[in-house]
């Protein structure tokens, strides 16, 4: 992607991982460019990733060749109204706004090039989990760029549109909910006896390496689960313990009600 400029309309907390992820690996500092309306964010992000930032997106319009929507619901029709007025025709957007359809994009961009894509904030590591669907004007390698850059940064899917609520409510906001797992699970070490330092890395690399064990071995995690479970040991009875919680249950429906958010914010 050496001759490609991307850009991003919005520098919010998810621009900046996909920034971090992509810096270097993808593209220098100077191919990559920033819309951003807050002045401390914009000189954040300058000093710590040395992009270019500007106040507005017609300042660098036309140098780019992706262009990534990153802003806040809220924000979304304005900032749409800005792209329509400066945006280059052979410019691909990718919009990564949680619950826009792709019927509201192209009713403000109805000839642009348009991929819907959810990312995750795991982007920031370079293990990020995307998935993508394309708009009417979207061409086959539009998809494979789409393909290329996000699997840059962790993996990538297409899907077909009617799924993107159920990836925001999964995979969108998933981290958080792995978050507090590592939380609660080192707070369990904790009142076991561990000091909280130790306590949070064998929590993270414990989750860490139960979810490299399924993406590796293709195997469905019951069968992995069954296999560290001994007939009356103990790790049947700290699973007998969340089954009686409902752990299970509430990580359903937590799913479940995200996705449902999705679905009202589009």
């Amino acid at each position: 992607m050496e001759n490609f400029n991307v850009g991003f309309i919005g520098g919010g907390a998810l621009a900046e991982s996909v920034i971090k992820g992509i810096s270097k690996k993808l593209f220098a500092a100077e191919n990559i460019f920033v819309a951003e309306k807050i002045p401390a964010r914009r000189d954040y992000l300058i000093e710590k990733y040395s992009v270019n930032v500007a106040e507005n997106f017609s300042t660098f319009a036309e140098k780019i060749s992706l262009l990534i929507l990153a802003v806040k619901p809220k924000d979304l029709n304005s900032a749409l109204s800005e792209i329509a007025e400066k945006i280059n025709p052979a410019t691909l957007l990718m919009s990564v706004v949680a619950g826009c359809k792709l019927s509201t994009l192209e009713k403000f961009l109805p000839n642009q090039k348009i991929i819907r894509v959810m990312p995750n904030v795991a982007v920031l590591v370079s293990e990020g989990m995307m998935a993508y669907t394309a708009g009417k004007n979207a061409k086959a390698e539009d998809l494979q760029l789409a393909k290329k850059f996000w699997s840059a940064i962790g993996r990538a899917v297409e899907v077909d549109e009617k799924l993107m609520d159920a990836v925001t409510g999964l995979s969108g906001s998933g981290p958080a909910y792995a978050f507090l797992m590592i939380d609660a699970l080192a707070d369990g070490g904790v009142a076991a006896g561990l000091p909280r330092n130790y306590a949070i890395e064998l929590a993270a690399q414990t989750l860490l390496g139960a979810a490299k064990m399924v993406l590796e071995t293709g195997e469905h995690p019951d069968v992995l689960r069954d296999r560290v479970t001994s007939p009356a040991g103990t790790t049947i009875e700290g699973i007998r313990i969340l089954e009686r919680n409902n752990f299970r249950s509430a990580l359903i429906e937590a799913v479940i009600s995200a996705a449902e958010k999705s679905k009202n914010l589009g």
